[in-house]
């Protein structure tokens, strides 16, 4: 069975800090590409950042490109967002997905994580 754990989510001030995780299992993790997509109340999903599993590479909305980093670490099966200068805007809840092949900021995606809080106080 797939698992993605997404964890880091919480409650911080603008301005703030905070680190996702996405801990996969179940799947031959260096093979997928991971993105990170988000909800907030009454919008649809978006796509944050994404990394692909073949080089590495790394996509980010313009949105959050300049303060979000994304990174993986293949030997641990999880997924990093490291999300700086946090907006308001930015709440949400943040989703890890997976997928074989190229990655996408379309929610396109096989596998989906159940979702952590991201909560920034103005």
């Amino acid at each position: 069975e797939v698992q993605l754990q997404a964890s880091g989510g919480g409650l911080v001030q603008a301005g703030g800090s905070l680190r996702l995780s996405c801990a996969a299992s179940g799947l031959r993790f260096a093979e997928y590409s991971i993105g990170w997509f988000r909800q907030a109340p009454g919008k649809k999903r978006e796509g944050v950042s994404c990394i692909s599993s073949k080089d590495g590479s790394t996509y980010y909305a313009d949105s959050v490109r300049g303060r979000f980093t994304i990174s993986r670490d293949n030997a641990k099966k999880t997924v990093y967002l490291q999300m700086k200068n946090l907006k308001p805007e930015d709440t949400a809840v943040y989703f890890c997905a997976a997928v074989l092949g190229r990655p996408s900021l379309q929610p396109d995606y096989t596998y989906w994580g159940q979702g952590t809080q991201v909560t920034v106080s103005s």
